[in-house]
């Protein structure tokens, strides 16, 4: 999957903090927001992993930026570049479909972080994976998950691994805009939790139906779309628990099957429409 190089990218789109890290703060209920919200396996209990963060602020002042991200050309040549990409193109269809069905769509940033960072739901880390937050209306990646995805997950990554993850959280966003996502924590195969994460898989799909629409991308091909379910399976609970546990156990699912996660990836992208997405 390539972008087309004279796309003009909007970075104001992506807050960029990496290798900065604010003072530590309290958790208290927002951890349940974020496990709530967590995109993709937890692989561990975040209450192991957050810790205070460290008060003093860092940063290299000759860093690339994703500032410096004005053109396809640029997404074609860097990781940071090719997010500001896909959250243009996300937020530009999803603003475009959702007003055509009469809702407004409100902008959500991505915050580009590095380890640790503060968010409004409590402090992001790394080892919680991509995530959506609900309080501050903002998605939290750490680029570092996509070389984890490949070698502790067993995906085999590339650009559309990655649009299908940056998708999924803005899969969370449009559910927040149309006022369905559930503060249910419940767990299980039947549960809210489940059902949602397959939506927002099932959204990933749509936008990706229609990406080439929105001008910043080039149609996707098979092998794209391919990399795209590879990346769905590596997160599936019944994977994941069985390569870390050796058993499957469904009664602690949050995000749905392998299969399950491919089947409504698929259908999104083989119908192009959301309304389709309902569980």
């Amino acid at each position: 999957m390539s972008f087309n190089d004279n796309a003009r990218l909007d970075p104001s789109q992506v807050e960029d903090v990496r290798g900065r890290r604010g003072g530590g703060l309290a958790v208290g209920g927002g951890i349940g927001l974020v496990i709530l919200v967590v995109s993709l396996l937890l692989g561990v209990d975040p209450t192991a992993i957050l810790d205070a963060v460290p008060s003093d602020t860092t940063t290299d002042p000759n860093a690339q930026t994703a500032a410096d991200c004005k053109t396809g050309a640029d997404a074609n040549k860097r990781e940071d570049c090719r997010i500001v990409g896909f959250v243009d193109s996300i937020q530009q269809y999803w603003k475009g479909e959702l007003a055509r069905h009469g809702t407004p769509y409100t902008l959500a940033p991505t915050v580009l972080y590095t380890d640790v960072t503060e968010a409004g739901c409590g402090t992001a880390s790394a080892q919680m994976g991509p995530f959506y937050c609900p309080v501050d209306g903002k998605v939290y990646l750490d680029l570092a998950f996509f070389t984890e995805l490949q070698t502790r997950f067993g995906a085999k990554g590339g650009p559309f691994a990655e649009a299908y993850v940056v998708a999924h959280e803005y899969g969370h966003h449009v559910q927040d805009v149309l006022g369905i996502l559930s503060s249910d924590q419940r767990t299980g195969p039947g549960s809210t939790s489940v059902k949602q994460e397959l939506q927002a898989d099932c959204f990933s799909g749509v936008w990706m139906k229609h990406a080439a629409d929105t001008g910043y991308l080039r149609a996707p091909t098979q092998a794209d779309i391919a990399s795209a379910l590879d990346a769905a399976a590596a997160v599936g609970d019944d994977r994941i628990q069985r390569e870390t546990s050796g058993r499957v156990a469904p009664e602690q699912w949050t995000h749905g099957s392998s299969a399950q996660r491919q089947q409504w990836f698929s259908t999104g992208y083989t119908t192009g429409d959301y309304t389709r997405c309902t569980l």
